[in-house]
């Protein structure tokens, strides 16, 4: 995983502010790995209505770990005295460039996940808004995503639109 100090990223509080809204963002580095995982599958039991006690397989948890140490992303971790509120990751895809994308450089948002004791406060919007000012900082000039009937109108605030220039061919490796 890529290390890089963003000042922006962790949102300081005074002490007054601090007990109205305790929350901090970081960006995640190395050392957040235990966080990371444990985010990444708590968002995919949601997402895909696991049962709570489903179990991933190694091969899968090690290719995420590998992916956060060395994946051309960013994460935003959401913390709240210590516990984890919510996370989200912006992937780094470099395309040939186009007349609309002249720099190639493009991300997908992936694994936006707020905790549902911490929904309807903001977390999600904060995770996002961080990610599109590092992917400007970055020269990235289109972000996609998939998202849940949930999550769109979000979305649509922060200023996504629906496409219907997308299609997908699946490829299942046998």
């Amino acid at each position: 995983m890529v290390q890089r100090t963003v000042q922006t990223a962790v949102r300081r509080f005074s002490p007054v502010e601090r007990e109205k809204d305790p929350m901090q963002y970081k960006y995640a580095t190395a050392r957040d790995m235990e966080l990371l995982i444990r985010s990444r599958t708590e968002t995919l039991r949601a997402v895909n209505h696991l049962p709570e006690d489903y179990t991933f397989r190694e091969e899968f948890l090690e290719a995420s770990r590998e992916y956060f140490r060395e994946g051309d992303q960013t994460t935003v971790l959401a913390l709240e005295e210590g516990r984890l509120a919510g996370c989200a990751t912006l992937c780094y895809i470099d395309l040939m460039p186009t007349f609309s994308h002249p720099s190639g450089r493009r991300g997908h948002l992936m694994n936006v996940y707020t905790v549902p004791a911490f929904r309807r406060r903001g977390v999600g919007k904060q995770m996002v808004s961080l990610l599109i000012d590092e992917a400007r900082g970055r020269g990235i000039t289109e972000i996609s995503l998939d998202a849940t009937e949930a999550g769109r109108p979000l979305y649509r605030a922060l200023g996504f639109r629906d496409s219907g220039e997308c299609m997908v061919l699946e490829l299942k490796q046998e």
